[in-house]
């Protein structure tokens, strides 16, 4: 598919892309990209809000792009900092490393397209020591 097709397709769907002139460009490179999505591990499941981008994330891994899952931890080391939202207390360490393998599994299970397996790095905060996984 030529960077005109992808870029028709990568804008289906989506309310506004704010980048299509840089995003012309890197395509018309013929290069792949390299695509990365964060996600922070707040509950242990991905929830329905989450599928746009993770959608969008599959489109360019079927296009033959690099795709990485970025699965940071500081909101979820933290809570919600305003106070108003009592569902997203801090979590422990140990929840929040739970919740990040499950995070894995469920990006990883719905991702592989049979080319270049996607790839998660969690977690992404400056206090933790990083993991890379490789799906597929």
């Amino acid at each position: 598919m030529n960077f005109e097709e992808q870029i028709a397709e990568l804008q289906r769907g989506a309310d506004e892309v704010l980048t299509t002139v840089d995003l012309r460009k890197k395509l018309g490179r013929g290069v792949p990209l390299r695509v990365k999505a964060g996600f922070d591990p707040t509950a242990p499941d991905l929830h329905l809000g989450h599928t746009v981008l993770l959608t969008k994330m599959r489109r360019f891994q079927d296009f033959g792009h690099e795709v990485t899952f970025l699965i940071g931890d500081f909101t979820s080391l933290i809570g919600d900092p305003s106070g108003r939202n009592v569902t997203r207390p801090a979590l422990t360490r140990e929840e929040i490393e739970a919740n990040a393998r499950t995070y894995e599994a469920q990006v990883c299970s719905r991702s592989s397209t049979g080319r270049e397996p996607a790839s998660t790095s969690t977690p992404a905060g400056s206090r933790s020591s990083r993991r890379r996984t490789s799906c597929g």
